[in-house]
């Protein structure tokens, strides 16, 4: 039988929405974000373009951070600490093969919000915790056609993480409506969706609906 998780009391899981990896037009895109935002809680936003030059990345901050800003949503910039310093973003996500945490740290300043990849290695994890991570992410936990995956933690891995530190976790990787409940009670703080939103069949809207309604259960 499987083990219950024994979550302590922490804050309800919550949505950390990531933009889709290319994005042909910037001003319809950011009509459909607001449109998400608006629907219900998203804690964060990620802008993640993948490949993308620099003076589109700048581009598509300029225009998609006023949209979460507006509604209280953290922007995040994915690989680029030295980008997000100069768009103003309020953190960036950094990889394994990207700037090293003390290199984000000392460019973004000791207030910025800097998130950690640690697919399915705790080690990697509690090294990103100890070091100042404001939170690590693990996946993907789930089949994803956004980007190549080669780790698979399970879930019990967000639950061990849970019950033993208290830097947040962020749950990534192929999470959809129907499987955001149980990655929630696994003892993710977040759940990162990028297809789960944007590709959802009855639109952006009613996905941010369903996923705060999943995440609540």
């Amino acid at each position: 039988m499987a083990r219950e998780p024994r979550i302590s009391d922490r804050p309800p899981c919550r949505l950390y929405l990531i933009t889709p990896p290319a994005i042909a037009d910037l001003q319809a895109f950011a009509g459909r974000l607001e449109t998400a935002l608006a629907a219900g809680d998203v804690a964060a936003l990620q802008i993640r373009l993948k490949p993308a030059d620099d003076d589109t990345i700048r581009r598509a901050v300029a225009v998609l951070a006023p949209v979460a800003r507006r509604r209280g949503v953290a922007v995040i910039l994915n690989d680029r600490p030295d980008l997000a310093r100069e768009t103003g973003c309020d953190g960036v996500h950094i990889g394994q093969g990207d700037a090293s945490l003390a290199d984000a740290r000392r460019i973004l300043g000791p207030d910025a919000m800097i998130g950690v990849t640690c697919h399915d290695d705790r080690d990697l994890a509690w090294d990103a915790a100890e070091a100042g991570a404001d939170y690590v992410a693990f996946g993907a936990f789930f089949p994803t056609d956004t980007k190549v995956t080669t780790h698979r933690p399970p879930l019990d891995l967000l639950t061990e993480w849970q019950e033993t530190v208290e830097v947040p976790c962020v749950a990534i990787g192929g999470i959809t409506v129907e499987t955001a409940a149980e990655t929630a009670r696994a003892g993710a703080d977040f759940v990162a969706v990028s297809a789960g939103v944007w590709s959802y069949g009855e639109g952006e809207a009613a996905a941010v609906k369903a996923f705060n309604l999943a995440l609540k259960t």
